[in-house]
């Protein structure tokens, strides 16, 4: 299942679902899909849009375990 650390930091801001969704331009179902792990294709315009909302890097919010990123050598 992907994971990502969404729902982490928009509670860390006090944030509620619908608050980030609108600054970001997106619906809440969207974006509550995101959090949870069902949806894993965000566009890089929106990853760029949460992080910087969050005030994070993408790597931050989007790749923070092995699970997400491979390093092949």
């Amino acid at each position: 299942m992907y994971s990502n650390r969404i729902k982490e930091y928009r509670k860390e801001k006090g944030m509620t679902l619908v608050e980030l969704a609108e600054q970001i331009g997106i619906s809440t179902g969207y974006l509550c899909h995101l959090e949870n792990g069902s949806r894993s294709n965000p566009s890089t315009k929106v990853m760029e849009k949460i992080s910087s909302i969050l005030g994070k890097t993408v790597a931050e919010v989007f790749f923070h375990g092995s699970d997400n990123l491979k390093i092949y050598e």
